[in-house]
């Protein structure tokens, strides 16, 4: 898409959170274009929400975990080429603090998953973007910055 009169461009902003658990991550299996994905816990920021806000409320609506956030993993942009949209990524590393199995999962979530480094490497074919792996091997390779790097002002 390219600048037209009156119109600027303006990506999709997202957020994704990355739970670990005695060395597997929290993912989700979801619905999109058709086919069943791997994905974090992931979604679009809303209005007059935080971005730590939104990654804590992504969580719960996709996992059911009330999860604790630890640290900032970094932002990524991204262009998906099926569609052409753009999105920047900022991703969270938190850890697990309670499942809530009577809450009801997002639609299009098929369900919520632990699964290892091999098997997330295995159902690489799978993932909804290159961002779920690129995410997950900068928090492994310990690229975390203090969520103070983040700052909202309502």
């Amino acid at each position: 898409m390219t600048y037209r009169e009156g119109r600027f461009w303006q990506p999709d902003v997202t957020v994704a959170t990355i739970v670990e658990r005695d060395g597997q991550y929290l993912m989700v299996e979801e619905m999109a274009s058709g086919r069943c994905v791997i994905n974090q816990p992931a979604g679009h920021l809303e209005p007059d929400e935080s971005l730590c806000d939104a990654a804590l409320r992504e969580t719960r609506e996709e996992t059911g975990w009330d999860v604790r956030l630890t640290g900032f993993v970094g932002a990524y942009q991204w262009k998906a080429t099926e569609t052409g949209r753009h999105y920047l990524r900022f991703a969270f590393l938190a850890e697990p603090v309670a499942l809530v199995e009577s809450r009801t999962l997002d639609k299009g979530i098929v369900r919520a998953t632990w699964m290892s480094p091999e098997q997330l490497q295995a159902e690489m074919p799978r993932h909804r973007s290159p961002l779920v792996q690129k995410v997950i091997d900068d928090a492994r390779a310990g690229r975390v910055l203090p969520l103070d790097m983040l700052v909202f002002v309502p």
